[in-house]
């Protein structure tokens, strides 16, 4: 059974940092390309960071050079490492866990930035 829980959200001030957390469980983690996606009210859901299983990362260019995406292999889990925060990053967070044709999405976990 696959089981995909995102935590970590909450309310911060501009500026500030938060650490979101993935744990996926129930996919072939070590192939996995795993992806942070957010969804601001109003919008639609966007890529934000992925993470290849070699450990290559992407970044969308709103968050470039403020966010970290990383992985832990033996606790298959992925952090995304949120700094500088800005209003703009307000939303729900979502985890992408692909497992081959499938793609399996967490609950979210709300972000909220204020100014």
């Amino acid at each position: 059974q696959v089981r995909v829980v995102e935590s970590g959200g909450g309310s911060v001030q501009a500026g500030g940092s938060l650490r979101l957390s993935c744990a996926a469980s129930g996919i072939n983690f070590k192939i996995a390309t795993m992806a942070w996606y957010r969804q601001a009210p109003g919008k639609e859901r966007e890529l934000v960071a992925s993470i290849t299983s070699g450990g290559m990362r992407t970044y969308s260019d709103s968050v470039k050079g403020r966010f970290t995406i990383s992985r832990d292999y033996p606790r298959t889990m992925v952090f995304l490492r949120m700094d500088s925060l800005e209003t703009s990053d307000t939303g729900v967070y979502y985890c992408h866990a692909p497992n081959y044709s499938r793609t399996y999405w967490g609950r979210g976990t709300q972000v909220t930035v204020s100014s």
